[in-house]
């Protein structure tokens, strides 16, 4: 069971003054990811106790700020969450923190909304934070102080507080770039990234690959190579400076919310193959009264005594074949299915509940509480954000609701006829036409992801569909 304590007043004003750095990019894929976890590991290997955070919605880059921070990455985004959500969880995760380190997504001033709210300078300004902005300087001499320019003169109140360039070739194609920054960007340049194959690798693995929940010694090297590899490269004093200058804000203050006595055991798949769970959606189970039971896909034979079940996301291709061979688990869980648990399940879980997955030409059996194969593609289904509308009865949410989320799958299901869909998708693909979220007795699977910091009252449904399951089938 999740841990946690109760946040005093004295506590959480502590995070108005807490330093704050962003790392933005001027365009997606850049190295943002590699250069965060560097500094991460490097503040922590002087004795820091950093804080990360990842602004949208991705698990993969949060899990490997995690590994190198020691400390549970948070998501801060404003589709997902209200302001008043993202400064919250600002303040209660930063507590005892020195440093707050925030990775931007895609392009500094990208957004979902054409006016730039939600973007990583608007995240900056909200939290008073500085920004150093990384900059591609291949191929590029002059150019890239009106580059720098553009970017400070666009949205003037975003404080782009220093630069580093990346893909910088040699030392004069670094001193031709340092003389026209120094002469037309009222900027420092915290460092130059020459082209580093072994950077180029981590970047490809940390795009393919989420780091697990427990640590391993290929982790941990690739970390240290980061890190090392920051540390020579950019001016790690420089950027802490830069941090100790973000603004100070008035943060909303609010306790922790009473935490109830369990009520019910809820089993969470949790492995090499089910990881994607923000830490937020289980405290939130926590805080509703359940208590956690971490269960392995590949390793446990059976399902243990629970109340309910949830399913997060993950790669299953990627262990096919061990979630294949767990036969006794998979039987457990439809028979659990069958007979009314509730289980909740997002992606990759939807895809496990299936008949079975077909992939690289090969049909694997999988749980089959759903009677429907699923299709692993080349190219991805469904990407983006969503906004869907419960427009069938179903055991969590009442119809009419709107919730905002967020799907990315390469799979699709072979057969939609005969389902029964509580999302009506607004925006997104969910399972195709139109539609997501299966529901078969108390079975929830859909292909989106939701936030409870979002949507609060999805974890006090689940549990509260438990509790209620529970007394009335003490059996299960």
């Amino acid at each position: 069971m999740l841990s946690g304590r109760p946040y005093s007043q004295s506590e959480a004003h502590s995070s108005e003054r807490l330093p704050r750095v962003v790392i933005s990019a001027c365009q997606g894929h850049l190295g943002k990811t590699t250069v965060s976890i560097g500094l991460c590991a490097a503040y922590v290997e002087r004795g820091l106790v950093v804080q990360p955070f990842k602004k949208g919605p991705d698990y993969i880059d949060p899990s490997w700020l995690t590994a190198a921070a020691n400390r549970d990455c948070r998501n801060l985004d404003a589709y997902q969450m209200p302001e008043e959500a993202i400064l919250l969880s600002f303040q209660r995760a930063s507590l005892g923190a020195d440093l707050a380190l925030i990775e931007g997504v895609m392009g500094l001033y990208d957004s979902f909304s054409p006016d730039g709210w939600g973007s990583t300078a608007w995240m900056a300004r909200l939290l008073g934070a500085p920004v150093i902005l990384l900059v591609n300087a291949r191929r590029m001499t002059r150019s890239v102080a009106a580059m720098i320019t553009g970017y400070q003169r666009f949205e003037p109140d975003t404080n782009i507080a220093g630069v580093i360039l990346n893909n910088v070739l040699t030392e004069g194609h670094k001193q031709r770039l340092l003389t026209a920054i120094a002469q037309y960007c009222d900027v420092p340049v915290l460092g130059c990234i020459p082209p580093d194959d072994n950077l180029s690798l981590a970047e490809q693995h940390l795009g393919l690959r989420p780091h697990r929940h427990r640590h391993s010694e290929e982790t941990t090297a690739l970390i240290e190579r980061i890190r090392d590899r920051i540390k020579a490269c950019l001016d790690i004093d420089g950027i802490l400076a830069i941090a100790n200058k973000g603004e100070t804000q008035r943060i909303p203050v609010a306790g922790e919310p009473e935490r109830k006595a369990p009520l019910v055991k809820i089993g969470v798949l949790r492995d090499r193959v089910f990881n994607f769970y923000y830490p937020e959606n289980l405290e939130a189970l926590c805080q509703a009264g359940a208590e956690l039971i971490f269960i392995n896909s590949l390793q446990d034979q059976r399902l243990p005594d629970i109340d309910g079940l949830y399913m997060g996301g993950g790669f299953p291709e990627l262990f096919i074949e061990g979630l294949e061979a767990n036969v006794n688990l998979r039987q457990d869980i439809a028979q659990a299915a069958k007979n009314g648990l509730p289980i909740y399940a997002e992606c990759a879980g939807l895809m496990y509940l299936c008949q079975s997955i077909y992939w690289r030409d090969r049909r694997y059996e999988m749980v089959g509480a759903i009677p429907r194969q699923v299709e692993i593609c080349q190219r991805p289904q469904g990407h983006g954000y969503v906004e869907v509308e419960v427009v069938n009865e179903n055991p969590l949410f009442p119809v009419g609701l709107k919730l905002h989320g967020h799907e990315y799958h390469h799979s699709r299901l072979d057969n939609l006829d005969g389902l029964t869909f509580a999302y009506k998708m607004r925006r997104g693909r969910g399972a195709g036409r139109q539609s997501d979220a299966i529901v078969y007795n108390n079975v929830f699977a859909a292909y989106t992801h939701l936030h409870a910091l979002g949507i609060p009252q999805w974890a006090e449904a689940f549990v509260s569909l438990a509790s209620r399951e529970k007394s009335l089938s003490p059996a299960l």
